[in-house]
C-alpha cells in the first residue's frame, strides 16, 4: 500500500472504532441480555451493533476489501485487502460490568498486518499504529521499554488455561520466578501496557487472530517483538502469543523452545 492509502485506511480504522465506542458505551449504561453462540461463548446486542457501524465505515473506504468480523463471518472480495475485526474484545467483561474489553480493528494487506487500533472506551484508552508510522497512544507516539535483563522485568499472562497441560508451562513458571514481578493484566491492557513500556513481556494461549492483530501492530511499531509461542509470525491461523522487548522475548523464546526439546 502506499503511504497515502494507508493513512487513508488509518483514519477509516479510528473513526470505525469511535463509532463502535458509542454503541458500546450506550450498551454499559443500559445493560444487556447474553445468549449463547454455538461454541458456548457469549454475545450480546452491543457485539452485533458495533460489527455492524464498523462495517458501514470500512466498507465505504475501502469498497473492495474483505472484512473478516467476530460477529458476521468473513465476505469474499479482495483477496489482497482483509480488515480484522473484534467489534467486543470481551465480552464477558462487558457483561460482568468489567471495563476490560475493547474494539480491535486491523488491516492485512497480501498477508502482512499493516495497521491496527485498538480502543477500550470504557477503560479509556485508545492506540494506534501503521507500519512504518509508529504507535500512538492518546496522541503521544509511544515506546516500548528498554529492560534487558529478566530480573528486571514485569510479566503478564492471559488465557493461560491450556498451557499448564502443555510442555511449557514449566518453563514459564521459571520465567516468573527468575522476574521482578507478574501480573496478569489480560485482554487488550498488557499490549497497551508493553507499548508504551510500562510493561516488558506477555504470553497468552487460547486467542485467535481477531483478539490481536491490531495489538501485533501496535507492539511492533512500538519497537516490540510478537509472535505466537513457537516464536512464527502471526497467521490468520494463529492462537497464541509471545510478545515483549527484543531482549526480553529473545530470553523467553529460548527457554520455551528448550521445554518442548526436553
Amino acid at each position: 500500500m502506499s503511504e497515502l492509502d494507508l493513512q487513508h485506511a488509518l483514519k477509516a480504522a479510528r473513526d470505525a472504532a469511535q463509532a463502535a465506542a458509542e454503541v458500546l458505551r450506550y450498551y454499559w449504561r443500559q445493560g444487556v441480555e447474553v445468549e449463547l453462540k454455538s461454541d458456548d461463548t457469549p454475545v450480546t446486542v452491543a457485539d452485533r451493533e458495533a460489527e455492524l457501524a464498523i462495517r458501514e465505515i470500512l466498507q465505504k473506504a475501502l469498497p473492495d476489501a474483505s472484512i473478516y468480523g467476530e460477529e458476521f463471518g468473513r465476505d469474499e472480495k479482495d483477496h489482497e485487502l482483509l480488515w480484522l475485526v473484534d467489534p467486543l474484545d470481551g465480552t464477558k467483561s462487558f457483561v460482568r460490568r468489567t471495563p476490560f474489553f475493547s474494539t480491535q480493528v486491523a488491516l492485512m494487506h497480501r498477508g502482512e498486518l499493516v495497521l491496527g487500533v485498538s480502543s477500550a472506551p470504557v477503560y479509556g484508552e485508545t492506540m494506534w499504529a501503521s507500519a512504518g508510522g509508529g504507535c500512538w497512544y492518546e496522541g503521544e507516539r509511544v515506546k516500548v521499554a528498554d529492560t534487558r535483563e529478566l530480573a528486571r522485568a514485569s510479566l503478564s499472562a492471559g488465557n493461560i488455561k491450556s498451557l499448564t497441560a502443555d510442555a511449557r508451562w514449566n518453563a514459564w513458571g521459571a520465567l516468573i520466578r527468575d522476574s521482578n514481578r507478574i501480573r496478569g493484566y489480560g485482554d487488550f491492557c498488557h499490549y497497551h501496557l508493553l507499548a508504551r513500556g510500562s510493561l516488558d513481556l506477555v504470553l497468552e494461549s487460547d486467542v485467535n487472530i481477531l483478539d490481536i492483530a491490531a495489538l501485533a501492530v501496535i507492539v511492533r511499531e512500538a519497537g516490540g517483538i510478537f509472535t505466537d509461542l513457537d516464536g512464527q509470525p502471526l497467521t490468520l491461523d494463529s492462537h497464541s502469543v509471545l510478545a515483549g522487548t527484543p531482549a526480553l522475548h529473545a530470553v523467553a523464546l529460548a527457554r520455551l523452545q528448550a521445554a518442548l526439546k526436553g
